[in-house]
């Protein structure tokens, strides 16, 4: 079951000797249904893990086809020794709000130890996994397919920790759910570096977190770790997460369904900004406004002819963050043909047009924008007056090159 960091880039087809299935292959395709990385794991008797004391980074994505808990079903399991739980931002079990975590505690479903890992990085975060004795740290949560979702950086600092304390790591896949057909916005500057991105790659990076895992091991971690990864079967690169006959279970309380990942990795750039991004309503970063936006937001929008999407004039009222309990103007997000849907380019026209047609509009005072864009290109642009073309057409050339970087670490087809 298992493969090596340079494996995983084997053409797609029938199982090989190691027993991974690389995607569009098999009746998984076939059926319209993916088997995870845990999925396999778990129907090969765990041999990869056979014979390690082992610990897993997860959250409540860490889910089987049936929706039981992976922790809750490999804790009575006697092939697997699984001896602790590592919790990223919103806990393992998920009770936390965004930038929050549930600390250390011992589990009441199961009595293992859980540590929390959310904040902590290099030496500390090495030194919690040797305090937990595990042999082996295993990954498996579910992503959201753009740069500054942060469990992407749970798993490169862990990558990173387990190296420096001496762990093996198994990376178990999960879809993206945007699909992995392009690498879409601005990278990332190395001197914006925060927990919204680590490395230099791009805003929605079109990748899955096993992919993610061999770049991060092949391009930045200054001391590469001992990498293994279980890939899923069935998965395509074109396929949306609906394609896959696999549950959706929100990976953080403000990305309750596959169509709030869909835009995420846009309009997520409107926490930069003194408007709403939908937090504290039904439709978080598919909302967007505030107070003294009226209707001439949607029409501007409208007009820049954006492929794939239309905006509705809306009114919302947050229960909580910005603008809790007031009614705020706005638009709301219809996307109408998510083949041709551009989420970057998208939140950059409305970024543009807020900014035409609302004197309020204002960027957060710590300029928080240039953390989640990767430099301050996007916001000096947009403040020069710049459209919404000449915007995009700035990061061209960084991101031809982290494309072909890129490319040498996909592994579906």
């Amino acid at each position: 079951m298992s493969l090596s960091r340079r494996g995983l880039l084997a053409a797609s087809g029938a199982v090989g000797a190691a027993g991974v299935v690389t995607s569009g292959a098999g009746t998984a395709a076939a059926h319209g249904r993916v088997r995870t990385g845990f999925d396999r794991l778990a129907a090969d008797g765990y041999r990869l893990l056979a014979g390690q004391k082992v610990g897993i980074v997860t959250n409540p994505t860490g889910t089987t086809q049936d929706v039981r808990h992976i922790v809750d079903v490999m804790h009575p399991d006697p092939r697997v020794n699984l001896t602790a739980v590592f919790g990223p931002e919103h806990g393992f079990r998920g009770t936390a709000q965004a930038g929050g975590s549930e600390g250390r505690y011992d589990d009441p479903a199961t009595g293992l130890p859980v540590y929390d890992t959310y904040t902590k990085s290099g030496q500390p975060l090495a030194d919690i996994f040797t305090a937990s004795g595990v042999d082996t740290v295993v990954f498996d949560i579910q992503d959201a397919g753009a740069r500054f979702y942060t469990y992407i950086w749970t798993l490169y600092d862990c990558m990173e920790a387990a190296a420096l304390a001496g762990k093996r790591f198994v990376v178990l896949d999960r879809p993206n759910p945007v699909t992995g057909r392009a690498a879409l916005g601005p990278v990332m500057h190395p001197e914006f570096a925060t927990f919204v991105g680590r490395k230099p790659i791009s805003q929605a990076h079109g990748m899955t977190v096993t992919e993610l895992a061999r770049l991060f091991n092949g391009e930045y971690l200054a001391q590469p770790v001992e990498l293994e990864t279980v890939a899923m079967s069935g998965w395509r690169r074109r396929d949306f997460f609906d394609a896959t006959g696999l549950p959706w279970v929100p990976p953080s309380p403000n990305m309750p369904t596959p169509d709030t990942a869909l835009v995420y990795s846009g309009t997520c750039l409107f926490e930069g900004t003194n408007l709403s991004e939908g937090r504290g309503t039904t439709r978080p970063f598919e909302l967007l406004g505030a107070e003294g936006i009226d209707g001439k937001w949607a029409a501007a929008a409208n007009a820049l002819g954006l492929d794939g999407v239309r905006f509705r004039e809306a009114y919302f009222a947050p229960t909580f963050s910005k603008f809790q309990g007031k009614t705020v103007g706005g638009v709301q997000l219809h996307v109408q043909d998510r083949e041709s849907f551009d989420p970057v380019r998208t939140a950059i026209g409305l970024l543009v047009t807020a900014q035409q047609v609302w004197d309020g509009f204002a960027w957060r005072s710590d300029n928080w924008i240039d953390k989640l864009t990767g430099s301050t290109q996007v916001r000096t642009l947009i403040d020069a007056g710049a459209s919404t073309d000449e915007v995009v057409a700035a990061w061209q050339g960084e991101l031809a090159a982290f494309r072909a970087v890129r490319k040498r670490y996909l592994a579906y087809h």
